[in-house]
């Protein structure tokens, strides 16, 4: 559920009125996490609803999300849609925007780990002794990054076109074992042809599969780039061998709990008594790492130091992020040339709902210092605490991405301190920090104003917090009743303490 203000008509004339207003004055009372509110910026957006919406902002629900009218419409066109058709989209679903009545956009048809390439870079296509990748060479007889930049963007492509294949398997099956007449209904241009959504029915056909890990990703990347191939700090021996020990940091209790459970079941099927004790050592080694030895556990530390050192995405650095918009195109355009069996096109989109966090527990350790089994940086914003220099350089970096190919969609999560919409001139500030983001070409950003002394709290003592409502990705949700790993990742964020 998507309630939208705001944004322009077909002939391209602001629609602002008082029910704008109205709907978010309601949000404001009711404080529920649904309907999601949203609102369209561009040009001629007047000053008052901004102004407005930033204070539905501060009330700290989550909401709205805003929506650059001056990146979307051109994207969407770039699709095939027509000006005036453009111009009246709506938002589904989390962040995706399509023209309503017209349109069948498998939204979230998959989900795409950018870091599980580069793991298989690293082991040459082999995953649990298995051939799953394409075999791209040692990484330890590579020589230039280039090589290297190459074999990731090969072994990319070749999921890209797996999943391709995949979505389009379960469109034809959709199409030929469940065609739904009752959404058909829905889409004029269905009952003018007399077919079903799913056999090609809309005027728009998409599918729009999601990237996530752009952040990590470029700074994994830079990493290896410069302590590997360039400073020659790191042998790739070596940093092949920290990410397999996980930087010598022992894996996080879940995981560990799982190794162990593994390592106990085959203990006992070769015929070892299995004891408490048993149990105790096998999961100390797990979590603390105790396999290793201290010597290296002091050079992983320094690699890991030297890791964190390097400049990172996300700090309005332009070098960086031209690298990033390079990184994050190696996933985006390739789906400009596939076609689905709808009759019409894929279009990628950058967003991970919230998949970065389970298919994070599921990646190894990453080059830029992430650990094994912890979440992926969600969206297009900086991997978690790694944008040090405020709000503003963050909005710089993320705009120089390129949206407008991501016309399925992209997400930019913030996280403010209460403190820092506290006043109206803090609004102020607000809006002319948004405008500034928007005319950059961001598309898409969103914010949780929340304490992180607020959020731990209400992970301590739940029955206080009933009515907390936080942003999750492209949707609101009682914090209360969100998973553990999905309200720790949350409460990782950057907490910008102002403007």
């Amino acid at each position: 559920q998507n309630l939208i203000v705001g944004g322009q008509n077909e002939e391209g004339v602001d629609v602002t009125n008082d029910l704008s207003y109205m709907c978010m004055e309601a949000t404001m009372h009711v404080r529920l996490p649904q309907p999601s509110l949203s609102i369209r910026v561009w040009n001629c957006t007047p000053h008052d609803l901004l102004i407005k919406a930033a204070a539905v902002t501060r009330e700290g629900l989550g909401v709205p999300a805003f929506y650059n009218d001056e990146v979307i419409i051109p994207s969407i066109m770039s699709r095939g849609l027509t000006l005036e058709d453009a111009r009246d989209y709506c938002i589904i679903g989390c962040v995706e925007p399509q023209k309503g009545a017209r349109t069948d956009g498998w939204h979230d048809a998959a989900f795409f780990n950018m870091c599980r390439p580069l793991e298989l870079v690293f082991s040459n296509g082999m995953d649990k002794g298995e051939l799953i990748g394409l075999q791209t060479g040692d990484v330890e007889k590579m020589t230039t990054f280039e090589e290297f930049f190459d074999a990731y963007k090969k072994q990319e492509l070749h999921f890209i076109e797996m999943m391709v294949h995949a979505d389009n398997a379960v469109d034809y099956a959709h199409s030929v074992r469940c065609p739904l007449p009752f959404q058909s209904c829905l889409c004029n241009d269905c009952i003018e042809k007399g077919i079903s959504l799913q056999e090609g029915g809309a005027h728009y056909n998409f599918t729009g599969p999601q990237g996530f890990g752009i952040a990590n990703m470029t700074d994994a990347l830079l990493a290896m780039k410069i302590l590997v191939f360039e400073e020659k700090k790191v042998s790739m021996s070596e940093m092949k061998q920290v990410l397999a020990d996980n930087f010598g940091k022992g894996y996080i209790p879940k995981k560990a709990l799982e190794l162990t459970t593994e390592v106990a079941k085959q203990l006992d099927a070769n015929g070892v008594e299995v004891t408490a004790d048993t149990i105790k050592t096998i999961y100390t080694t797990f979590t603390e790492a105790s396999h290793i030895s201290a010597d290296k556990k002091a050079r992983y530390d320094e690699i890991l130091k030297m890791i964190e050192a390097l400049p990172k995405y996300g700090n309005d650095i332009p070098e960086v992020d031209a690298f990033a918009r390079e990184v994050g195109n190696t996933y985006t355009k390739p789906f400009e040339h596939f076609t689905n069996n709808r009759g019409g096109i894929f279009q990628a989109g950058l967003y991970p709902v919230s998949a970065n966090v389970p298919l994070g527990y599921q990646t190894g350790a990453t080059p830029d210092g992430r650990l094994s089994n912890t979440p992926i940086a969600d969206g297009v914003g900086p991997a978690s605490g790694r944008d040090v220099k405020g709000p503003t350089a963050t909005a710089n970096s993320v705009a120089r991405l390129d949206h407008g190919i991501a016309s399925n969609g992209t997400l930019f999560n913030q996280k403010f301190h209460p403190s820092a919409l506290s006043s109206m001139a803090s609004l102020e500030k607000f809006v002319a920090y948004l405008r500034g983001y928007f005319d950059q070409k961001g598309m898409h950003v969103q914010y949780n104003v929340v304490s992180k002394e607020t959020l731990l709290d209400a992970q301590k003592n739940p029955e206080k917090y009933k009515t907390l409502v936080v942003r999750v990705a492209g949707y609101s949700a009682l914090f209360t009743t969100l998973s553990r790993s999905l309200q720790d990742d949350i409460i990782n964020r950057t907490e910008q303490g102002g403007l």
